[in-house]
């Protein structure tokens, strides 16, 4: 396999894969265009339909408004994808990961010049505007502004310089020289440093690096327990690719970047400056988010306006590529849910070894709601491991709402594969197990008191346990039809199984 260490070296090894990546020369706005076409060519996960699960990335090769850029998106939004680029089956990527996690190669600080900082553009430059620089796509015409989705933000601890961390966060492009930031609340580690740095009444420094290795962006969806607080993921992906992750100084911050980035904006959360989100279109919404639906603009009242960046540099690579995603896509699945699937498998392998065959996070929950779990029972005294499994899947990611458990005949990838072993081997009044008010994520419209009283705060959810495996006695009653094993590549060489 080629050597992939940033965004250019992952579009060229695409290239050379048959029907991974397309390209065009006609030109289309980042204003909702861009997002509007890649919805029918490769989107997937729980955009509307009509749209395609497992299409090619795209390169949009002549932007309006941007001469000297280009964009590329849905990079990550196949799970094929994702594994032909960490070069390993995309059915076992959680295992890749985690494994990663368990053999971290630090970061490095480059030597030399910074392929990022081939162009800089300072905030005391008379022309300069991050509007016209950064060409941000909108998702939908209703969004607030334009967000820079794939943006890896990176911050150090203000009481302690030993630890800095990297996460993705919503950022829409409110001014020339201003970004409002969403960090959802309890679950983001950069937001433990801002609540830090405000209580010291300091600005603290954030690097936001867009256009990276896919490694990097695959890694940085860890969260705790799997990566506690101090953990910088940005070692996970040092062991994906057998080296460290080339950092590089920020020119006008005390702050660090990913050195091999396309873009680079450099700025400062300041204590005192907070913004609503919809303040350049005053229509309530923000932008597309994972569960499909638009999320509501944050900010709708003083206590709850969003922390502002200053931004006071924007450094690129000559002729740079965007980076973007559609919100709820399947790359939001493929960056969030197979590290999800990681911490998953580490926690159910340390408790009860040997029993579980694999987890999916499944598209239909964005990565984050729903997973699947494929579970062994090796003798009678394995009944009841699998709600155990289902339980630890719950400490392994807080956020997870449904846990559907299936048997080793079932193909966790296939949701009617899943939906078949629920209509034949599940009753709702003995295999399903709610878990009432517990906390999920504010993102799900179900969870709040409008849906149903019994919801007391917003966030709060029922989360339940789906056992559709057959009970450890019965197993020889519920066997498959039993095929003639036969390579079809005889009868049909061309097709892909």
């Amino acid at each position: 396999m080629a050597k992939i260490n940033d965004l250019r070296s992952a579009l060229d090894f695409l290239k050379s894969q048959s029907g991974q990546l397309v390209e065009t020369n006609v030109e289309a706005d980042p204003n909702a265009e861009i997002s509007g076409i890649y919805r029918y060519v490769g989107s997937g996960g729980t955009v509307m339909r009509p749209t395609k699960e497992d299409g090619p990335a795209m390169l949009f090769n002549n932007v309006k408004g941007f001469p000297d850029s280009r964009v590329a998106i849905g990079i990550l939004s196949s799970r094929k994808r994702v594994g032909l680029l960490l070069d390993t089956d995309y059915k076992t990527l959680g295992w890749k990961l985690i494994d990663a996690v368990k053999n971290v190669i630090p970061p490095v600080d480059i030597k030399g010049d910074a392929p990022c900082q081939e162009v800089v553009h300072r905030v005391t430059d008379p022309d300069f505007d991050l509007r016209k620089l950064v060409p941000a796509p909108t998702n939908t015409p209703e969004d607030a502004g334009p967000y820079i989705t794939m943006g890896l933000c990176m911050a150090t601890d203000p009481e302690d310089s030993s630890i800095s961390d990297v996460t993705i966060h919503r950022l829409c492009i409110q001014s020339k020289d201003e970004m409002t930031m969403w960090i959802t609340p309890g679950s983001r580690h950069i937001g433990a440093m801002w609540d830090k740095a405000l209580k010291m009444n300091k600005p603290l420094p954030i690097s936001v690096s867009i256009g990276l290795d896919p490694a990097i962006y695959m890694s940085a969806g860890f969260e705790p327990p799997t990566t506690p607080y101090g953990f910088n993921e940005l070692q996970i992906a040092g062991a994906l690719r057998g080296e460290g992750v080339e950092l590089a100084k920020c020119v006008s911050i005390n702050e660090k970047c990913i050195a091999r980035a396309e873009y680079v904006i450099e700025g400062e959360l300041t204590p005192g400056i907070t913004m609503r989100e919809d303040i350049n279109s005053n229509t309530g919404k923000a932008m597309p988010e994972f569960p499909g639906y638009t999320g509501d603009a944050k900010g709708d009242d003083l206590p709850n306006y969003l922390p502002v960046i200053k931004v006071k540099a924007v450094t690129t690579r000559k002729n740079p590529i965007m980076e973007s995603c559609i919100g709820p896509s399947h790359e939001h699945v493929s960056m969030a849910g197979i590290p999800t699937e990681a911490s998953v498998i580490d926690l159910v392998e340390r408790a009860m070894p040997g029993r579980l065959v694999n987890v999916h996070a499944a598209p239909c929950g964005g990565g984050k709601f729903v997973s699947i779990i494929q579970f062994r029972k090796n003798n009678i005294n394995d009944e009841g491991r699998q709600r155990q499994a289902a339980l630890l899947a719950f400490s392994a990611f807080s956020e997870m709402k449904h846990v559907f458990l299936v048997d080793e005949d079932v193909d966790i990838f296939d949701m009617s594969d899943v939906m078949w072993a629920m209509t034949t081997r599940f009753q709702g009044d003995v295999d399903f197990i709610p878990i009432p008010g517990v906390h999920t994520h504010v993102l799900d419209p179900s969870n709040d008191p409008a849906f149903d009283p019994s919801i007391r705060v917003h966030g709060i959810a029922c989360k339940a346990i789906f056992d559709c495996t057959v009970p450890y006695g019965l197993k020889d009653k519920f066997e498959r039809c039993k095929f003639m094993e036969v390579d079809p590549k005889k009868w049909v060489p061309d097709m892909e199984f």
